[in-house]
């Protein structure tokens, strides 16, 4: 989740019947030609007795209308808003509020200028040359500029900064050079393709230079951006309120707008709970809503006042890591058993009413580069998990029913934010395992609490997603480097396995094409062999809006609704 310090709050709820739904307005298109659409199943209408918003499509139609707030609920806030020092799923939204990023990728998802008017890239594929937009200001007041990009780069790694993820995707960045005022030089430690995707995503926007030098303590309370709304106030574990940024007129190109946004401001609030979130919104009280349940994605889908979206999002799919590094899943017998253990499609049919995509590999398939190869190779085989654990010695059971090796358990213990109810995915898993033998123990911890287990390596395994918009995801998840040490990695499993690495890093040195398609198949297979964890399901990105909010753009590098040119029908 994509990236997620909480795994448990990042799950998203895909659909998998292969019907694009239609889109209220020529801009949504724009995300259907580069990515498969999922709409929903037929479900039971549940919750369907509130009033809806007044008008429908056919209704709020014309020409744009300037004005009026955006009431939006979120399943979960970040915690922070400093996009460099967190990894939540919200910032994919929340983050396109309030900053601009160096780069973006267009309607065809190519890499397109931004803030950057243009670059060059060195013959050695190791030097970047940023040649940046002029007249561009942060809401402080302080300009764009050559050392304010240096600035940024150096405090996504800043270990002050702690960030989960915006260091390891800028980790091959060396150090920079001002040639000019808005000209700056990035010098890489080797070729890395993905250096300009990972600058277009939402936790990469640029902060302000004058408040990173002078206060950057301050950005989590109150980013500085130089996009199209400002933070006016945000209550953490309640609420965020944006104003509309007066002067901004440097959108990208492929949002086909100029000058301000058109709503005065956007108003989130925290809304946890889904049945909540559902009512809500259908009753008219949330013009938007970034979650929604799959019991609940048919009657919105079904109902005319409203548009459904669901789009897959590519990196990698919901996963059980395994941690490598300590015993019971430091034996490749035991982590294989397991995954046979699972029914996955059983466990995915019954969290999802039938609505999630199950997956057997550990990158999405709307990835690019992904192998349809890989399918097939874990799958459900209680006969073959119980030979697995008997030959690896676990061939005794206690009085419960549980293997025991020398005497002690087979358990495996995965902790995961505490809730009023255990994750619902947790007991699915754990009533699976139980089948041939292994005590899944579900551990409720406090946010931080989870947050320093996690980093600490201290747990048997862990559930959740990394998004990302490129396939360099692999690398981020995988690769020995990115084992947490002097900065956070992503590498929860902990492998590291020196033919995996080579593989990563020629893909991640490789122009796209021919070797880094083979770099990436071969790194696929693999991860097969390792299994650092069970594959669940795919994660898309689901969202809903009353049709009375009209020209929601779909964000090409995450799968979310853009607001800058978004209005409200009278």
């Amino acid at each position: 989740m994509p990236p997620c310090a909480a795994p448990d709050r990042c799950k998203e709820f895909p659909l998998n019947e292969s019907v694009i739904p239609p889109a209220r307005n020529s801009r949504q298109f724009r995300y259907f030609r580069n990515f498969t659409a999922v709409s929903a199943v037929a479900l039971a209408a549940l919750l369907s007795s509130c009033a809806g918003p007044v008008s429908s499509t056919s209704e709020a139609t014309g020409e744009p209308v300037s004005g009026g707030i955006l009431d939006v609920s979120i399943s979960a806030e970040p915690g922070c808003l400093d996009g460099h020092g967190i990894s939540a799923t919200q910032q994919q939204f929340l983050g396109r509020l309030v900053y601009d990023n160096v780069v973006t990728l267009d309607e065809n998802g190519d890499i397109a200028p931004y803030l950057a008017e243009s670059w060059d890239i060195s013959e050695d594929g190791k030097t970047y040359t940023f040649h940046l937009k002029q007249g561009v200001t942060f809401s402080d007041g302080s300009p764009w500029n050559a050392e304010v990009l240096g600035q940024n780069l150096e405090h996504m790694r800043d270990p002050a900064t702690k960030s989960p993820l915006a260091a390891a995707y800028i980790a091959p960045y060396v150090d920079g050079k001002v040639i000019d005022e808005f000209t700056f030089e990035a010098h890489l430690d080797y070729p890395y393709t993905p250096f300009l995707y990972a600058l277009a995503q939402s936790w990469l926007g640029m902060n302000s230079g004058k408040a990173i030098a002078e206060s950057p303590e301050t950005l989590c309370q109150k980013p500085i951006g130089t996009g199209p709304f400002t933070v006016a106030d945000y209550r953490p574990g309640q609420s965020i309120s944006y104003s509309k940024r007066e002067g901004y007129d440097w959108a990208p190109e492929w949002l086909e707008g100029d000058g301000e946004a058109y709503l005065d401001g956007v108003e989130v609030t925290l809304v946890s709970e889904p049945v909540i979130r559902h009512q809500s919104l259908v009753s008219g009280q949330y013009d938007l809503t970034e979650n929604l349940a799959p019991q609940n994605a048919a009657a919105v889908q079904a109902d005319p006042d409203f548009t459904y979206e669901n789009l897959p999002r590519i990196g990698s799919p919901y996963v059980l890591s395994f941690n490598l590094n300590r015993a019971p899943f430091d034996d490749l017998a035991v982590r294989q058993a397991f995954a046979a253990a699972v029914d996955t499609e059983a466990v995915t049919e019954s969290l999802g009413f039938g609505t999630y995509t199950p997956i057997d590999s550990f990158l999405s398939r709307e990835s690019k580069y992904y192998d349809p190869t890989v399918e097939g190779v874990l799958t459900h085989d209680p006969e073959r998990a119980n030979k697995l654990l008997d030959d690896a010695g676990w061939s005794a059971r206690d009085n419960e029913g549980f293997r025991t090796k020398d005497g002690k358990r087979l358990t495996i213990e995965v902790p995961t934010v505490e809730s009023s109810t255990p994750s619902p995915l947790l007991v699915q898993l754990q009533g699976e395992a139980r089948k041939v033998g292994f005590d899944l123990r579900i551990i409720q911890l406090p946010q931080a609490q989870l947050t320093e287990l996690r980093y600490a390596g201290d747990f048997d395994a862990l559930a959740g997603v990394w998004h990302t918009n490129t396939t360099d995801v692999l690398f981020i998840r995988y690769h020995s480097s990115e084992i947490t040490g002097e900065r956070i990695g992503q590498n929860s499993s902990y492998v590291n396995d020196p033919a995996l690495d080579d593989l990563l890093l020629t893909a991640r040195e490789s122009d796209d094409g021919p070797e880094a398609e083979e770099a990436y198949s071969k790194a696929q297979h693999r991860l097969l062999e390792i299994v650092p964890g069970l594959p669940l399901y795919e994660n898309p990105s689901q969202f809903a809006y009353a049709n009375t909010v009209q020209d929601v753009d779909v964000d090409t590098s995450h799968p979310v609704p853009v607001l800058t040119y978004a209005w409200k029908a009278e």
